[in-house]
């Protein structure tokens, strides 16, 4: 299965930011020596013309030359939480560009058969609007990965039957900027399960959203998440079902989670994962999955969270290559 990276852009942070940096390094290492069957990629940057499908000239251009060339304005950076840097830039073109990576790997819309799925080691920046940034959230990768994937689609196979796209983001957070790019676009269905009281503050209308109290665990959540995966297929599978998923897996519902205030556990985040992948595989639709948020007070409990996730996903890898 192959995974993308771009954690060889470290973020200057000062001390005690509670951004957890080390852990995609971490993440990845783990990978390394205990999931061989994952294949690790350097990701790609996006381009200025694929981030151009959902962001505005001016913003791009911002984040690229930064605060003090005078092209970004001091207020967005602190909205997204972190300073301006070179390498915080290269790191969120490369953030979208390892999404559009796996998507293009699951799709097959590169060289061999589609691989039915593949995965982004970051990623999930759903916070991002087309003119801004927040919460960590520079570039917004699925928004990009979709909409790129529709044209690159059309180009390979023509336009009888276009792409759609079902963006299922499971992390606590609701993906506010997700849902306000989709907004009106019948191609494009978000579902967001996450705290209602949680960030953002402000919600924006996704196609679905399932607001969760704090302390949920697992049974009611996997209790709503049926429903929400079973309103997805009613109302997103006609005339014909969607031809990929970007599955946002969220480290952050569980209950050491130090942004959360979900209380599952570790079987229930490992049950979660199954349930998506396995609705996705009965149905045959290609996936493209990222981390999303996760902020354990330890940070070993992310991982494990994290790791689960691999794990998961790299048994119904096998199965599409024993399909293919």
């Amino acid at each position: 299965m192959q995974a993308f990276y771009a954690d060889q852009f470290v973020l200057p942070l000062p001390e005690g930011h509670r951004f957890p940096m080390p852990k995609y390094r971490m993440l990845r290492d783990w990978l390394t020596a205990h999931l061989p069957q994952v294949k690790m990629q350097v990701a790609p940057p996006a381009t200025d013309g694929e981030l151009a499908l959902v962001h505005t000239p001016a913003y791009i251009r911002g984040i690229s030359q930064g605060v003090e060339q005078g092209g970004l304005d001091p207020k967005i950076m602190r909205e997204i939480g972190f300073p301006w840097s070179e390498a915080m830039a290269e790191r969120a073109r490369r953030s979208v560009g390892a999404s559009v990576a796996a998507a293009r790997v699951s799709l097959g819309l590169q060289s061999g058969p589609p691989e039915g799925i593949a995965a982004n080691l970051a990623g999930g920046t759903h916070h991002s609007y087309a003119d801004k940034g927040g919460g960590f959230c520079v570039f917004n990768d699925f928004a990009v990965t979709a909409r790129l994937m529709q044209s690159e689609w059309a180009r390979a196979y023509g336009s009888s039957r276009p792409l759609h796209v079902a963006i299922i983001d499971l992390d606590v957070h609701q993906g506010n900027g997700t849902a306000r790019i989709f907004q009106n676009d019948t191609s494009v269905f978000t579902l967001s399960m996450h705290g209602a009281k949680n960030f953002p503050f402000r919600k924006e209308a996704s196609d679905l959203d399932v607001d969760l109290p704090d302390g949920c665990g697992d049974d009611e959540y996997l209790q709503a998440l049926d429903h929400a995966l079973d309103e997805l297929e009613r109302r997103f599978f006609s005339p014909y079902p969607p031809g990929l998923i970007l599955y946002l897996a969220g480290a952050d519902p569980h209950e050491g989670d130090r942004l959360g205030r979900l209380k599952l556990t570790y079987d229930g985040l490992e049950a979660r994962d199954r349930r998506v992948m396995h609705w996705a595989w009965q149905r045959r639709i290609p996936m493209a999955f990222a981390m999303g948020g996760g902020y354990g007070r330890d940070l070993s409990t992310t991982l494990k969270v994290q790791q689960a996730t691999y794990a998961v996903a790299v048994d119904f890898w096998a199965k599409w290559q024993a399909k293919n």
